[in-house]
Protein backbone atom coordinates (compact mmCIF):
# COMPACT_ATOMS: atom_id res chain seq x y z
CA UNK A 1 0.00 0.00 0.00
CA UNK A 2 1.35 3.43 -0.97
CA UNK A 3 2.11 5.60 2.02
CA UNK A 4 0.31 8.94 1.95
CA UNK A 5 2.63 11.92 1.84
CA UNK A 6 2.10 14.34 4.73
CA UNK A 7 0.68 17.78 3.81
CA UNK A 8 3.81 19.50 5.14
CA UNK A 9 6.10 17.38 2.96
CA UNK A 10 3.74 17.76 0.01
CA UNK A 11 3.51 21.54 -0.07
CA UNK A 12 6.49 22.96 1.85
CA UNK A 13 8.91 23.22 -1.09
CA UNK A 14 6.22 24.76 -3.29
CA UNK A 15 5.91 27.88 -1.15
CA UNK A 16 7.87 30.90 -2.43
CA UNK A 17 8.56 34.12 -0.57
CA UNK A 18 8.27 36.02 -3.84
CA UNK A 19 4.57 35.11 -4.03
CA UNK A 20 3.98 36.35 -0.48
CA UNK A 21 5.81 39.61 -1.21
CA UNK A 22 3.71 40.07 -4.34
CA UNK A 23 0.52 39.58 -2.31
CA UNK A 24 1.59 42.21 0.25
CA UNK A 25 2.40 44.66 -2.53
CA UNK A 26 -0.83 43.99 -4.39
CA UNK A 27 -2.89 44.56 -1.24
CA UNK A 28 -2.01 48.25 -1.53
CA UNK A 29 -2.84 48.53 -5.22
CA UNK A 30 -5.88 50.06 -6.86
CA UNK A 31 -8.02 48.09 -9.33
CA UNK A 32 -7.85 48.64 -13.06
CA UNK A 33 -10.84 50.54 -14.42
CA UNK A 34 -13.13 49.47 -17.25
CA UNK A 35 -15.43 52.10 -18.76
CA UNK A 36 -17.09 49.86 -21.37
CA UNK A 37 -20.88 49.79 -21.41
CA UNK A 38 -22.85 46.63 -20.56
CA UNK A 39 -26.18 47.84 -21.88
CA UNK A 40 -29.01 45.30 -21.62
CA UNK A 41 -26.76 42.40 -20.63
CA UNK A 42 -27.48 40.28 -17.58
CA UNK A 43 -25.39 40.19 -14.41
CA UNK A 44 -26.39 37.64 -11.77
CA UNK A 45 -24.97 38.02 -8.27
CA UNK A 46 -25.41 36.31 -4.91
CA UNK A 47 -25.62 38.52 -1.85
CA UNK A 48 -26.37 41.76 -3.65
CA UNK A 49 -28.11 43.74 -0.92
CA UNK A 50 -25.11 44.85 1.14
CA UNK A 51 -21.36 45.39 1.12
CA UNK A 52 -19.45 44.35 -1.98
CA UNK A 53 -22.56 42.92 -3.62
CA UNK A 54 -24.52 46.15 -3.24
CA UNK A 55 -21.82 48.34 -4.77
CA UNK A 56 -21.27 45.80 -7.54
CA UNK A 57 -24.97 45.92 -8.44
CA UNK A 58 -24.79 49.71 -8.63
CA UNK A 59 -21.62 49.59 -10.72
CA UNK A 60 -23.07 47.20 -13.30
CA UNK A 61 -26.41 49.04 -13.33
CA UNK A 62 -24.62 52.35 -13.94
CA UNK A 63 -23.38 50.85 -17.22
CA UNK A 64 -26.83 49.65 -18.27
CA UNK A 65 -26.75 46.03 -17.11
CA UNK A 66 -29.84 44.11 -16.11
CA UNK A 67 -29.49 42.79 -12.57
CA UNK A 68 -30.62 39.53 -10.99
CA UNK A 69 -29.67 39.44 -7.31
CA UNK A 70 -30.04 36.30 -5.18
CA UNK A 71 -30.48 37.18 -1.50
CA UNK A 72 -31.89 35.97 1.81
CA UNK A 73 -34.08 38.98 2.63
CA UNK A 74 -37.11 39.89 0.50
CA UNK A 75 -37.55 43.41 1.86
CA UNK A 76 -33.91 44.31 1.19
CA UNK A 77 -34.15 42.74 -2.27
CA UNK A 78 -37.17 44.84 -3.17
CA UNK A 79 -35.44 47.95 -1.86
CA UNK A 80 -32.35 47.20 -3.96
CA UNK A 81 -34.37 46.75 -7.15
CA UNK A 82 -36.40 49.91 -6.53
CA UNK A 83 -33.17 51.86 -6.08
CA UNK A 84 -31.50 50.51 -9.22
CA UNK A 85 -34.59 51.14 -11.34
CA UNK A 86 -34.91 54.69 -9.95
CA UNK A 87 -31.24 55.66 -10.21
CA UNK A 88 -30.28 53.96 -13.47
CA UNK A 89 -33.50 52.96 -15.25
CA UNK A 90 -32.43 49.32 -15.56
CA UNK A 91 -34.33 46.08 -15.13
CA UNK A 92 -33.81 44.41 -11.77
CA UNK A 93 -35.20 41.19 -10.36
CA UNK A 94 -34.36 38.92 -7.48
CA UNK A 95 -34.55 35.40 -6.09
CA UNK A 96 -34.83 34.55 -2.41
CA UNK A 97 -32.49 31.86 -1.10
CA UNK A 98 -30.62 30.93 2.04
CA UNK A 99 -27.17 29.71 1.02
CA UNK A 100 -26.89 27.53 4.10
CA UNK A 101 -29.86 25.51 2.81
CA UNK A 102 -29.07 22.78 0.29
CA UNK A 103 -32.70 22.77 -0.86
CA UNK A 104 -32.49 26.48 -1.68
CA UNK A 105 -29.13 26.07 -3.42
CA UNK A 106 -30.40 23.26 -5.64
CA UNK A 107 -33.56 25.21 -6.46
CA UNK A 108 -31.59 28.30 -7.49
CA UNK A 109 -29.19 26.25 -9.61
CA UNK A 110 -32.04 24.54 -11.44
CA UNK A 111 -33.90 27.83 -12.02
CA UNK A 112 -30.79 29.49 -13.43
CA UNK A 113 -30.06 26.48 -15.65
CA UNK A 114 -33.50 26.66 -17.29
CA UNK A 115 -33.96 30.41 -17.61
CA UNK A 116 -34.30 31.68 -21.15
CA UNK A 117 -31.95 34.64 -20.86
CA UNK A 118 -28.21 34.23 -21.29
CA UNK A 119 -26.16 34.85 -18.16
CA UNK A 120 -23.42 37.24 -19.25
CA UNK A 121 -21.74 37.51 -15.84
CA UNK A 122 -22.34 35.40 -12.73
CA UNK A 123 -20.73 36.60 -9.51
CA UNK A 124 -20.56 34.32 -6.47
CA UNK A 125 -20.36 36.88 -3.69
CA UNK A 126 -22.36 35.48 -0.75
CA UNK A 127 -20.14 34.43 2.13
CA UNK A 128 -19.79 34.06 5.88
CA UNK A 129 -17.07 34.00 8.54
CA UNK A 130 -17.82 32.18 11.80
CA UNK A 131 -15.62 31.85 14.86
CA UNK A 132 -17.51 28.84 16.20
CA UNK A 133 -18.62 25.74 14.36
CA UNK A 134 -22.25 25.77 13.28
CA UNK A 135 -24.19 23.16 11.34
CA UNK A 136 -26.80 23.61 8.63
CA UNK A 137 -30.14 21.82 8.80
CA UNK A 138 -28.60 19.06 6.67
CA UNK A 139 -25.82 18.68 9.25
CA UNK A 140 -23.03 20.27 7.19
CA UNK A 141 -20.55 22.82 8.52
CA UNK A 142 -21.97 26.25 7.67
CA UNK A 143 -18.81 28.03 6.50
CA UNK A 144 -18.13 25.23 4.03
CA UNK A 145 -21.66 25.29 2.63
CA UNK A 146 -22.16 29.05 2.32
CA UNK A 147 -18.69 29.87 1.01
CA UNK A 148 -18.06 26.84 -1.16
CA UNK A 149 -20.71 24.16 -1.64
CA UNK A 150 -23.38 26.67 -2.69
CA UNK A 151 -21.25 28.08 -5.51
CA UNK A 152 -20.11 24.60 -6.52
CA UNK A 153 -23.67 23.26 -6.86
CA UNK A 154 -24.84 26.30 -8.83
CA UNK A 155 -21.83 26.19 -11.16
CA UNK A 156 -22.32 22.48 -11.74
CA UNK A 157 -26.01 22.83 -12.55
CA UNK A 158 -25.56 25.74 -14.98
CA UNK A 159 -22.38 24.53 -16.66
CA UNK A 160 -24.15 23.11 -19.74
CA UNK A 161 -26.29 26.24 -20.15
CA UNK A 162 -23.21 28.45 -19.97
CA UNK A 163 -21.33 26.32 -22.46
CA UNK A 164 -24.29 26.30 -24.85
CA UNK A 165 -24.39 30.11 -24.73
CA UNK A 166 -20.88 30.25 -26.20
CA UNK A 167 -19.92 33.15 -23.95
CA UNK A 168 -20.12 34.33 -20.35
CA UNK A 169 -17.96 34.90 -17.31
CA UNK A 170 -18.17 33.38 -13.85
CA UNK A 171 -16.44 35.25 -11.04
CA UNK A 172 -15.85 33.91 -7.55
CA UNK A 173 -15.28 36.41 -4.75
CA UNK A 174 -12.52 34.48 -3.05
CA UNK A 175 -9.97 35.76 -0.52
CA UNK A 176 -6.30 35.91 0.37
CA UNK A 177 -7.71 34.05 3.38
CA UNK A 178 -7.42 30.87 1.31
CA UNK A 179 -3.79 30.97 2.50
CA UNK A 180 -4.98 30.12 6.03
CA UNK A 181 -5.29 26.52 4.79
CA UNK A 182 -1.50 26.32 4.83
CA UNK A 183 -1.31 22.55 4.44
CA UNK A 184 -4.37 22.16 2.26
CA UNK A 185 -7.82 20.70 2.75
CA UNK A 186 -8.98 17.36 4.10
CA UNK A 187 -11.30 15.85 1.52
CA UNK A 188 -12.20 13.09 4.00
CA UNK A 189 -13.18 15.60 6.69
CA UNK A 190 -14.75 18.58 4.95
CA UNK A 191 -17.34 18.71 7.72
CA UNK A 192 -14.74 19.20 10.49
CA UNK A 193 -15.73 16.15 12.52
CA UNK A 194 -12.22 14.74 13.04
CA UNK A 195 -10.20 17.95 13.50
CA UNK A 196 -10.17 20.86 15.90
CA UNK A 197 -12.32 23.60 14.42
CA UNK A 198 -11.18 27.20 14.16
CA UNK A 199 -12.88 29.95 12.20
CA UNK A 200 -9.76 30.88 10.24
CA UNK A 201 -8.96 27.30 9.26
CA UNK A 202 -12.54 26.61 8.19
CA UNK A 203 -12.67 29.84 6.19
CA UNK A 204 -9.31 29.16 4.53
CA UNK A 205 -10.36 25.62 3.69
CA UNK A 206 -13.64 26.76 2.09
CA UNK A 207 -11.87 29.41 0.02
CA UNK A 208 -9.26 26.86 -1.07
CA UNK A 209 -12.10 24.57 -2.14
CA UNK A 210 -13.45 27.36 -4.35
CA UNK A 211 -10.10 27.65 -6.12
CA UNK A 212 -9.72 23.89 -6.53
CA UNK A 213 -13.15 23.44 -8.12
CA UNK A 214 -12.33 26.38 -10.39
CA UNK A 215 -9.44 24.33 -11.83
CA UNK A 216 -11.82 21.57 -12.92
CA UNK A 217 -14.44 23.92 -14.36
CA UNK A 218 -11.80 25.89 -16.22
CA UNK A 219 -10.84 22.72 -18.06
CA UNK A 220 -14.49 22.00 -18.85
CA UNK A 221 -15.03 25.49 -20.30
CA UNK A 222 -11.80 25.57 -22.29
CA UNK A 223 -12.43 26.80 -25.82
CA UNK A 224 -16.14 27.42 -25.19
CA UNK A 225 -16.05 31.20 -24.81
CA UNK A 226 -16.98 30.84 -21.12
CA UNK A 227 -14.43 31.67 -18.44
CA UNK A 228 -14.23 31.27 -14.68
CA UNK A 229 -11.92 33.28 -12.44
CA UNK A 230 -11.55 34.12 -8.75
CA UNK A 231 -10.58 37.34 -7.01
CA UNK A 232 -9.60 38.74 -3.64
CA UNK A 233 -11.85 41.80 -3.15
CA UNK A 234 -9.29 43.80 -1.17
CA UNK A 235 -9.26 44.68 2.51
CA UNK A 236 -12.63 46.44 2.53
CA UNK A 237 -15.37 47.18 5.04
CA UNK A 238 -18.17 44.63 4.82
CA UNK A 239 -20.72 42.99 7.09
CA UNK A 240 -18.83 39.67 7.07
CA UNK A 241 -18.57 38.29 10.60
CA UNK A 242 -21.71 39.98 11.91
CA UNK A 243 -22.94 36.57 13.05
CA UNK A 244 -20.17 36.39 15.66
CA UNK A 245 -20.21 37.65 19.26
CA UNK A 246 -19.71 41.10 20.76
CA UNK A 247 -15.94 40.75 21.20
CA UNK A 248 -15.35 39.94 17.54
CA UNK A 249 -17.68 42.73 16.44
CA UNK A 250 -15.75 45.22 18.61
CA UNK A 251 -12.44 44.00 17.18
CA UNK A 252 -13.71 44.25 13.61
CA UNK A 253 -15.20 47.72 14.12
CA UNK A 254 -12.25 49.23 16.00
CA UNK A 255 -9.29 47.42 14.48
CA UNK A 256 -10.05 45.70 11.17
CA UNK A 257 -12.38 48.33 9.69
CA UNK A 258 -10.09 51.21 10.66
CA UNK A 259 -7.54 49.97 8.14
CA UNK A 260 -10.05 48.84 5.51
CA UNK A 261 -11.08 50.55 2.29
CA UNK A 262 -14.49 51.14 0.75
CA UNK A 263 -16.21 48.19 -1.00
CA UNK A 264 -16.47 50.38 -4.09
CA UNK A 265 -12.94 49.30 -5.09
CA UNK A 266 -14.14 45.69 -5.07
CA UNK A 267 -17.05 46.64 -7.33
CA UNK A 268 -14.64 48.36 -9.73
CA UNK A 269 -12.54 45.20 -9.85
CA UNK A 270 -15.53 42.94 -10.40
CA UNK A 271 -16.72 45.12 -13.26
CA UNK A 272 -13.29 45.07 -14.88
CA UNK A 273 -13.00 41.29 -14.52
CA UNK A 274 -16.54 40.76 -15.81
CA UNK A 275 -16.54 43.17 -18.75
CA UNK A 276 -13.06 44.22 -19.89
CA UNK A 277 -11.81 42.89 -23.21
CA UNK A 278 -8.43 42.40 -21.54
CA UNK A 279 -9.86 39.28 -19.89
CA UNK A 280 -11.33 37.75 -23.04
CA UNK A 281 -10.70 33.97 -22.93
CA UNK A 282 -8.68 34.31 -19.69
CA UNK A 283 -9.77 31.64 -17.21
CA UNK A 284 -8.67 29.68 -14.19
CA UNK A 285 -6.85 32.66 -12.65
CA UNK A 286 -6.75 34.24 -9.20
CA UNK A 287 -6.67 38.03 -8.96
CA UNK A 288 -5.97 40.40 -6.09
CA UNK A 289 -8.53 42.97 -7.22
CA UNK A 290 -7.40 43.05 -10.87
CA UNK A 291 -3.77 41.96 -10.48
CA UNK A 292 -3.12 38.31 -11.25
CA UNK A 293 -1.47 36.35 -8.44
CA UNK A 294 -0.26 32.83 -7.83
CA UNK A 295 -2.46 31.20 -5.17
CA UNK A 296 -1.05 29.16 -2.30
CA UNK A 297 0.21 25.68 -3.38
CA UNK A 298 -2.74 23.72 -1.89
CA UNK A 299 -5.10 25.68 -4.18
CA UNK A 300 -3.24 24.39 -7.25
CA UNK A 301 -3.31 20.69 -6.39
CA UNK A 302 -5.18 19.01 -9.25
CA UNK A 303 -5.14 15.60 -7.58
CA UNK A 304 -6.93 17.02 -4.54
CA UNK A 305 -9.25 19.02 -6.80
CA UNK A 306 -10.51 15.82 -8.40
CA UNK A 307 -11.16 14.19 -5.02
CA UNK A 308 -12.92 17.32 -3.80
CA UNK A 309 -15.09 17.36 -6.94
CA UNK A 310 -16.44 13.88 -6.30
CA UNK A 311 -17.03 14.54 -2.60
CA UNK A 312 -18.79 17.82 -3.41
CA UNK A 313 -21.16 16.03 -5.78
CA UNK A 314 -22.00 13.57 -3.03
CA UNK A 315 -22.54 16.24 -0.37
CA UNK A 316 -24.53 18.37 -2.80
CA UNK A 317 -26.90 15.52 -3.60
CA UNK A 318 -25.93 15.44 -7.27
CA UNK A 319 -25.87 12.02 -8.91
CA UNK A 320 -24.02 12.67 -12.17
CA UNK A 321 -20.30 12.65 -11.47
CA UNK A 322 -19.20 13.17 -15.05
CA UNK A 323 -18.22 16.48 -16.56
Amino acid sequence: MERRKSPIRKYWKQYKWSNIRAMMKNNKSDPKICNDDFEGRLMVITGGTSGIGYYTCRKYASHGARILSINRNREKSERLCDELKRDFGVQCSYMIADFSSLDDILRVGKELSTMGDAIDVLIHNAGVFLKRKELTKEGFETTFVVNYLSSFVINYLIREKMKAQGSGRILIVNSEGHRFAVWGIETEDLNWQKRRYTGLKAYGSAKTCQLLSMLILNQYFEGSGVTINAMHPGAVKTGTGKENGALYKWYKRNVVDRFSRTPEISAEALYYLGVSGDLQDVGGKFFNLTTEEIPAPPALDMETAKKLWQESLRMGGIDDGNL
